[in-house]
């Protein structure tokens, strides 16, 4: 059962917006040459139309909601076997799987699964929404240096002027949620079964890429010292540290003496 989620979730990952995905640390931020005033104010002018305050809120309410429904529902048609595939599980057996979708094993399991996801995922939705708004002002000033670098006064000038008309106006005020709208989401869903399939192949190339590196350490292969230090990092005892194979296999064992 944990398998299967895990599995589920990994495509749930796969579909979901870049954005909102949990994102690594950035690097530190090499020194930048100072930016004029004047540039910076012409820049947050621009910044101000197209992206105001509250787009964060936007973004994280009307417009995820759509896009999670049709983003679940892509994912719950896709066939078992596309997932099981990525687990390296044998192609007969895969193939057989190919007719089954997720959405009917989930039926067996949870028959509130869709709901469940639905109402969980819109509860994270909304304690997000408090974050990133809180987070948003400096989103908007990254945003402002970026613009003063990338463009000149004169061009930030003539942006300026055409987002104070009509149509303008509306396109600064929409061109972020744009990339969120659910007809370029719905054609990004179109291609995750082609995304699926090509999956291990780009296992393949990553793996053949790092050929030349030698392989992780197991915990058994790692210098007392080295296994003080990661016990302490990892804050257990030294002796209650294992690998992950061989956890799997006491948990295994454990499990058939339990039946």
């Amino acid at each position: 059962m944990m398998r299967r989620m895990t599995m589920l979730g990994a495509a749930m990952l796969a579909v979901a917006p870049v954005a909102l995905q949990a994102q690594p640390a950035p690097a530190p931020v090499p020194v930048a040459t100072p930016i004029a005033p004047a540039q910076l104010e012409a820049a947050r002018a621009v910044v101000a139309r197209v992206f105001p305050a509250g787009t964060y809120k936007r973004m994280m309410g009307e417009t995820m909601d759509k896009l999670m429904g049709t983003m679940m529902d892509g994912v719950l048609d896709m066939p078992v076997g596309e997932i099981a595939r990525l687990g390296g599980l044998d192609p007969e057996k895969v193939a057989e799987m190919d007719k089954t979708s997720i959405a009917e094993i989930m039926a067996i399991y949870d028959p509130h699964f869709r709901e469940r996801t639905q109402v969980g995922m819109r509860a994270m939705m909304d304690s997000m929404t408090g974050l990133m708004t809180e987070m948003e002002p400096r989103f908007q000033a990254g945003l402002t240096r970026a613009y003063a670098r990338k463009f000149s006064a004169a061009q930030l000038a003539d942006l300026d002027r055409f987002f104070a008309t009509p149509t303008g106006s509306v396109y600064a005020a929409e061109s972020m949620l744009l990339y969120m709208d659910p007809e370029v989401m719905g054609e990004m869903q179109t291609m995750m079964p082609e995304m699926m399939k090509k999956m291990p192949d780009f296992m393949k190339a990553m793996k053949d890429a790092t050929a030349h590196l030698p392989p992780p350490r197991k915990s058994s292969e790692l210098s007392k010292a080295e296994r003080e230090k990661l016990a302490a990092l990892l804050g257990v005892k030294e002796k209650d540290l294992r690998d992950r194979e061989d956890a799997e296999v006491e948990e295994g064992e454990a499990h058939d003496e339990a039946h």
